[in-house]
């Protein structure tokens, strides 16, 4: 694919996430890590595919890796995720790094709109299973915490 290809590709309709800032882990979830082990807190990923079979409990996305800032297409928990909104994506090589990937169809702007409002509704209810019956630590930094979330 030459430069002329890449700058003249349509844009797609896809839903946009962010990645939390801090989540529980370990035993009880009395353990924080910031992000997760491929992406920074705060990262916006574009959401690939769902496996709607599981109940949307882990889903594809593609953003920028933690480290080199290169556009990796990775599967991830739900549940790290949030601010799921539907987005036009322009950027050509990410939409070149999800054809690679198999994954490069996008969604109308309906479909984007009904599925990132059931991945919302999903991710709140796997954060809230994660570790019920613990309470959480003194000054907790995970999701729920921060924005108030309901158990």
């Amino acid at each position: 694919m030459d430069e002329s290809d890449v700058s003249q590709q349509e844009p797609v309709w896809m839903v946009a996430a962010n990645v939390v800032a801090w989540r529980r882990c370990g035993v009880g979830g009395q353990e924080l890590r910031p992000g997760t082990k491929f992406f920074k807190g705060g990262a916006k990923v574009y959401v690939a595919g769902v496996y709607w079979g599981p109940g949307g409990e882990r889903i594809t996305v593609a953003g920028r890796e933690r480290h080199t800032s290169r556009w990796i297409v990775i599967d991830t928990a739900t549940r790290h995720l949030h601010s799921f909104r539907p987005k036009l994506v322009h950027t050509p090589r990410l939409l070149e790094r999800l054809r690679e990937a198999g994954h490069g169809y996008g969604l109308d702007a309906d479909q984007a709109a009904a599925t990132s409002a059931t991945l919302e509704q999903y991710a709140r209810q796997y954060r809230a299973a994660t570790a019920p019956n613990s309470p959480h630590p003194d000054r907790c930094l995970c999701h729920s915490c921060l924005i108030g979330e309901p158990e």
